[in-house]
């Protein structure tokens, strides 16, 4: 077993446009969402290496400091096309496992992307949907290239669909952590009600108030 988590990041004035910030707070609040995910999965001893597939300057410090693999995004048309971009890598360096995790889902603990991964089989496919059931929080794959990824088009039962094409198992898990992500002001609101990672909802919240 050799595992890699996939994460694609936007430069910064793309990304998180329905929190209606500033250009510094979502600087500031994007970097701060990569760097806990990132902190969360090196956590994670199973985890060989985090690719973080990019073409913003201003993470590669984070990158470094954590000794994550970058691989330029300079066309950043898809997430699709970003975890291709990955996948040539995972494949000329042998990788078995791959999981694609977007920055905005920061609430899970080491020990639920561990019960991700341990439940994952070979020629499978596990989908963990976002809360509101309308997109995919994360996306585990055995072999990394068993099903095209359907990013960008809304619910994750397009995943689904793109993963009946192969002959591979397909499982859909509930784990509440990996469940919430930040993609509107609706629920960065639901988050820090819910207070997980207490000190780290301090830090989302001295950001957007100030």
């Amino acid at each position: 077993m050799k595992t890699s988590v996939i994460i694609p990041v936007k430069t910064f004035q793309k990304s998180k446009t329905r929190l209606h910030l500033s250009e510094a707070k979502t600087k500031e609040l994007c970097r701060l969402l990569l760097e806990e995910v990132i902190k969360t999965v090196s956590e994670v001893k199973i985890i060989d290496k985090i690719i973080v597939v990019t073409d913003e300057e201003q993470v590669l410090d984070i990158i470094e400091k954590y000794d994550c693999k970058q691989i330029q995004d300079k066309n950043e048309t898809s997430v699709n096309d970003a975890v291709k971009l990955a996948e040539g890598f995972l494949i000329e360096n042998k990788f078995t496992h791959s999981v694609v995790l977007p920055l905005d889902i920061p609430f899970f603990y080491s020990e639920d992307l561990e019960k991700l991964l341990n439940f994952s089989k070979d020629k499978s496919v596990v989908i963990i949907p976002s809360r509101h059931f309308d997109g995919t929080n994360a996306l585990v794959r055995t072999p990394i290239n068993s099903m095209e990824p359907r990013y960008d088009e809304g619910s994750h039962s397009f995943q689904i669909e793109s993963a009946k094409k192969s002959n591979i198992k397909i499982s859909i898990g509930l784990i509440y952590r990996l469940m919430l992500d930040i993609d509107n002001r609706d629920d960065l609101e639901f988050v820090l009600k819910q207070n997980i990672k207490p000190e780290f909802c301090k830090k989302i919240k001295q950001i957007i108030v100030e």
